[in-house]
């Protein structure tokens, strides 16, 4: 790699963080309808950062939801082109009070940036943008053609990109897609992601008497929707872990003893997981162990349950409703429409007398899985080891990016997923970060990558 592009991300490091810090302070939350102003906003950040950056086309397209944005650089005559996806949007950042500091005033603690989205996925989208910075401010030119497209609903599913892309093909147009939104091994350990997990979800109602009613005069004589929305958690997992829905495991794609071996020699430290976690021990499916429990098997999770009186003291009610969040976790040959109607027919089925339910689901996505062999996936991690100076792991990940199935589906180009983050960074949870070393490097690694790729002859 150019010796003065390294040099450029070293000099303009504080720039570069000081921009960041600046995406980062807006509170683009995708799920939550009052932050609508600031998911414009940060649509219109992004924008304006492509346009600085010297794409030409740069617009940011409105969807049913929130918007898409688009910019492309195709100067490079003869070159592949490579698609930059991301996303501007973030999580909710409940519980509030557990931040050690403000979760959209970014800060800087022993070489960590603390804020939402400081790992996911504003941070390493930002990455992408500074490495082309790097090579147009030091060479003037870019090594291949180069177009993004940075959404802002990958947190909730990504409902309305599928039917943008369907609609705008003529955007997506590449030889390769290259996304930035998974994670490394551990410290000092890249890892190429070639399998992610699918994701659905159903919102469970119950509902009882037609309100809040005395549990004196009442309690024992009604059902009791807390009681019974608890009886239909319980009816999901055996007591080893085993989903109980019938039909679900049915189409769950085995893994190869290869894969398994892979896996094995990762000397994945399960001891240090429970630490991190603070956990005392880990649970889950019995036969697997704890990579092919997060990465090859699929999973029911209650993500919320609430009902009843919360507040301090005791109040004497029997409550009129209850209400859970569940998800799954999917892996590959599963489908997500099929796995939400077991859902359904299992929770009616288990639903106990003297309640009323109502399911509506959740934004959804398919699995994905990707073959390890592609020139330009076998580049990638050979741009990794030029930095990190370690042999590239290939991995899955237990997480779900859900477009990046449908873009295998519309337009079947090689999708290479370069992720930087870590897996202890609290992506979905207080304190979420970024380490630095990450970030640093991460750029050089990008550079090293687009460099290789424009050398590729497919």
């Amino acid at each position: 790699m150019n010796e003065k592009i390294e040099v450029y991300l070293a000099s303009n490091r504080d720039t570069h963080l000081s921009q960041l810090k600046d995406f980062l302070a807006i509170p683009s939350i995708s799920t939550q309808t009052e932050h609508k102003g600031d998911m414009e906003k940060a649509a219109e950040w992004t924008a304006e950062s492509l346009r600085q950056l010297g794409m030409d086309n740069v617009k940011v397209y409105e969807t049913k939801g929130h918007p898409v944005v688009y910019g492309e650089w195709l100067k490079a005559e003869g070159k592949p082109t490579a698609l930059i996806y991301g996303h501007y949007d973030v999580q909710p950042v409940d519980p509030v009070e557990l931040w050690n500091s403000p979760p959209f005033s970014a800060e800087i603690r022993e070489e960590k940036l603390y804020a939402r989205g400081a790992s996911d996925d504003k941070g390493q989208t930002f990455m992408h943008l500074k490495a082309l910075e790097a090579f147009l401010e030091t060479t003037g030119t870019l090594p291949l053609n180069f177009k993004f497209c940075i959404e802002g609903e990958e947190e909730m599913g990504s409902p309305n990109l599928p039917a943008f892309a369907e609609e705008h093909k003529e955007l997506f147009a590449a030889d390769l897609i290259v996304v930035s939104d998974t994670g490394m091994i551990e410290k000092g350990k890249p890892a190429i992601t070639y399998g992610l997990r699918g994701l659905c979800g159903l919102q469970i109602d119950l509902k009882g008497p037609s309100g809040d009613v005395h549990s004196g005069l009442y309690g024992g004589a009604i059902q009791n929707p807390i009681h019974a929305l608890v009886k239909i958690v319980d009816s999901f997992h055996s007591k080893d872990g085993h989903i109980l829905v019938d039909g679900f495991y049915d189409d769950v794609l085995t893994v190869t003893q290869q894969e398994k071996e892979e896996f094995a020699s990762l000397q994945f430290n399960e001891e240090e997981v429970k630490k991190e976690l603070g956990v005392n021990e880990l649970y889950g499916e019995e036969g697997y162990s704890y990579l092919e429990r997060t990465w090859t098997r699929p999973t029911l999770e209650v993500n919320g349950i609430y009902g009843g009186y919360q507040g301090g003291g005791l109040k004497t009610v029997l409550p009129s409703e209850a209400h859970a969040k569940i998800s799954c976790r999917l892996v590959p040959n599963q489908d997500p429409d099929k796995i939400v109607e077991q859902l359904k027919q299992h929770i009616t089925k288990h639903l106990p007398a003297g309640v009323e339910v109502e399911m509506s689901r959740f934004d959804q996505g398919h699995p994905y899985l990707t073959p390890i062999d592609h020139p330009y996936v076998q580049a990638a991690g050979e741009a990794y080891e030029k930095v990190y100076d370690v042999k590239t792991s290939y991995i899955r990940s237990g997480g779900s990016i859900p477009i990046i199935a449908t873009f295998k589906q519309l337009f079947n180009l090689p999708i290479v997923l370069m992720g930087f983050g870590l897996p202890n960074e609290n992506f979905h949870a207080p304190n979420e970060h970024f380490h630095l070393e990450n970030f640093d490097k991460g750029m050089r690694v990008l550079c090293h990558y687009w460099e290789d790729v424009a050398k590729i002859e497919l």
